[in-house]
């Protein structure tokens, strides 16, 4: 019988990967599809931000410095899908293949084959949606929101390509939730039942049903534009019987779920990084449960705070307000409960805790001004204005992009065996941390001051907030070049990383050596060593 094992342990199609390019095309392993996905993700992060940067530099001064207003909107266009659709989901889809598994003991996602389908339609369809720089009338110049009849009637020829593109992402925004809930529904190890799943996984699950409600709807939107455009009819065209403020409604239907599908996952990867290095229990495990599937549930009552200045009645203004500040109450919540676990902790600070610190305080204030945002008076004057750019970047940059480099710095070392250059870690955190900070908190004063967004050109006043938001803009833009050189260096070597990695760190992923094998969890683990929170 130890013959056979010791056969099949030699057996390299079953016990390691196959070697070259194909491991990577037709790999169902969910590491593989993970590390295809962050890599991914990581390409578009980039991408987004040399387009980004095109933005400051041409807000450096007032005047129109280096592009022309037309391909100015396609940068502002193109960077925002590209950051939403691009880098930030799928790094959280990445984190999520590489670690569900490990954190609930199974062996690989339930359906893997689709798993690397969901995964392959990705660079196809951001390929597509990168041509359409080189097509004529350019790229897509009407803002990421697209809205109609902007994205309709005067629109260049390109925007069909962008509703292609837009469907395969969505696609395959569904496929990997879908693999998502079977995978938590149906392989958890023994006795791990769902309250004593991570809350990485927890997050994880409640956003996969998200996607699943939310993702048509987005499909449906742009399928009506098509129709528009192609084939006559007039859902979006006043001219034609049509409304245009039916796409924002349906657009924000999927849009303001859409907003906390990128930020529920990074409560997840804090609420595992947080009890690591305060050396304590995360406090209130159950209420942050809750208080995740309340944000959820809320999401999808809400969407009409975006549109608080199209008219709608007052009775409509009144809930929209109501139910947005609600929204507070989960929120705070889970921002007490990572301070009260922090609260008398034996706290370290490496890379990862100070990525998660810096995202609590930090996405906090992004939280406060959307409280501003909901009061429906004073949106009123925020609306469409530098205040509203700068609250949502609080919200997505500190939040979810610093809590993904956070995950990277947690796990890198379970995923390659090596530890990662602390040092260099931390001079990437304080680069990005200022950055981040100079970048985007003058685009309060601006925006208070009455900046509009959206604009390549703008009035002397707004001059010397604008210099400061751009340097800060190229400082947090080269300083990823770090954090690029920082993963290279840790993939290609370095200290050798214990199988636990972090002394206060508990849960399944940390019971396996590192680097993680190809295949883990062959069989279902029974000890669960505290997989709890």
């Amino acid at each position: 019988m130890s013959a056979v094992i010791e056969e099949l342990h030699h057996d390299g199609h079953h016990h390691g990967p196959d070697k070259g390019i194909m491991r990577w095309v037709f790999t169902t392993n969910h590491k593989d599809i993970g590390t295809l996905y962050l890599w991914f993700s990581f390409l578009m992060f980039l991408t987004g931000g040399v387009l980004a940067l095109g933005i400051r530099a041409e807000l450096f001064q007032p005047g129109l410095q280096i592009v022309q207003p037309e391909l100015f909107n396609q940068l502002t266009t193109m960077h925002g899908l590209i950051m939403v659709f691009g880098a930030v989901m799928p790094a959280f889809v990445g984190l999520a293949n590489w670690l569900i598994p490990m954190m609930i003991g199974a062996p690989d996602m339930a359906l893997p084959r689709m798993n690397n389908y969901s995964f392959w339609i990705l660079p196809f369809a951001f390929g597509m949606l990168l041509s359409t720089f080189f097509m004529d009338g350019g790229a897509p110049n009407y803002g990421w929101t697209f809205y109609a009849p902007l994205s309709t009637d005067y629109a260049p020829p390109s925007v069909t390509f962008f509703i292609f593109a837009v469907h395969m992402m969505g696609i395959s925004s569904i496929m990997g939730s879908i693999n998502v809930v079977v995978t938590i529904l149906n392989m958890r190890a023994p006795g791990m039942t769902l309250m004593k799943m991570p809350l990485f996984v927890w997050t994880w699950f409640i956003t996969a049903y998200l996607l699943i409600a939310v993702m048509p709807v987005l499909a449906g939107v742009v399928t009506m534009m098509l129709m528009d455009i192609h084939f006559g009819t007039a859902f979006f065209n006043a001219g034609g019987g049509g409304d245009p403020v039916l796409f924002q409604h349906v657009f924000w239907f999927f849009g303001h779920p859409e907003v906390y599908i990128m930020i529920l996952p990074a409560f997840g990867v804090v609420s595992a990084i947080i009890p690591t290095f305060a050396r304590k229990r995360l406090f209130g495990y159950d209420s942050m449960v809750y208080a995740t599937a309340s944000i959820a549930f809320l999401s999808f009552i809400v969407w009409a705070h975006h549109m608080f200045t199209v008219g709608i009645p007052l009775a409509g203004e009144l809930y929209f307000m109501y139910a947005t500040m609600l929204i507070a109450v989960p929120t705070g919540v889970k921002v007490f409960n990572w301070v009260a676990t922090m609260w008398q902790g034996a706290m370290t600070f490496e890379t990862p805790m100070l990525f998660a610190i810096a995202f609590v305080i930090l996405f906090t204030i992004g939280g406060l001004s959307g409280l501003m945002l909901a009061i429906v008076p004073a949106d009123f004057q925020y609306h469409d204005t530098y205040f509203v750019v700068a609250h949502f970047h609080y919200v997505l940059v500190p939040g979810s992009i610093f809590s993904i480099m956070a995950a990277v710095y947690y796990w890198i070392p379970k995923w390659t065996g090596n530890m990662y250059d602390e040092t260099l870690g931390k001079t990437h955190f304080w680069l990005s941390f200022i950055g981040v900070n100079v970048t985007f908190f003058p685009q309060h004063f601006i925006g208070l001051a009455g900046m509009p967004r959206r604009i390549p050109d703008y009035a002397l006043q707004f001059a010397d907030w604008n210099m400061v938001s751009s340097c800060g803009a190229f400082l947090f833009g080269f300083s990823q070049l770090l954090f690029l050189f920082i993963v290279i260096k840790c993939i290609r070597g370095g200290k050798k990383a214990t199988d636990q990695v972090w002394e206060g760190a508990h849960g399944l992923e940390w019971t396996i050596p590192s680097p993680a094998p190809y295949h883990t969890f062959t069989t279902p683990p029974t000890s669960m060593k505290e997989a709890h929170g």
